[in-house]
């Protein structure tokens, strides 16, 4: 049964990804979700795309109900494959994945804490591009596996958001 679902998954991918065609070359604009961050998205071929990005997560929830507070920097790319939905023009679905680097930072007298962790996401969104109009708009969850020992969980699951961007064709 295994061995069925993946070659139709496998099938499934390679049908579409001969149809998938972007609407716009690149972007540029910011997300809001965690991180809230600039974001330029630019297309490699007509169904792959890079994303870099760069920005902030705030302060939240840690381990041991503590609260974080201070600024957390990250900065990442990640290749996103685009597969369109339907026969509605402009509108398509992304996987992919990618890496980043996060500036932890624990303001938490007396046990201050800060730490640079390496973590690599997964993707996965929708994408849309307005008709007539220079504006995109993306929605996306990213799960990150951070490599390295951090003060807070490897696995971070609350990552993803909604990113705005200009259109240059």
């Amino acid at each position: 049964m295994k061995k069925v679902i993946y070659f139709l998954f496998i099938f499934l991918v390679a049908t579409l990804a001969g149809r998938a065609q972007s609407e716009y070359k690149s972007a540029i604009g910011g997300r809001v979700g965690i991180p809230i961050a600039g974001s330029i998205k630019h297309f490699i071929s007509q169904a792959g795309a890079l994303e870099g990005y760069a920005g902030f997560t705030g302060g939240g929830p840690a381990k041991y109900d503590r609260y974080y507070t201070g600024i957390n920097m990250i900065v990442g790319g990640m290749y996103q494959h685009h597969f369109p939905i339907g026969d509605i023009a402009g509108f398509q679905w992304y996987v992919g994945g990618g890496a980043l680097v996060q500036f932890f930072n624990l303001d938490d007298n007396p046990n201050d804490y800060s730490s640079t962790a390496f973590g690599l996401n997964g993707v996965g969104g929708v994408d849309y591009k307005f008709k007539g109009i220079p504006l995109n708009v993306s929605a996306d969850w990213m799960p990150v596996f951070f490599l390295n020992k951090t003060y807070y969980s490897n696995f971070g699951a609350g990552y993803g958001g909604l990113a705005v961007r200009y259109v240059f064709k």
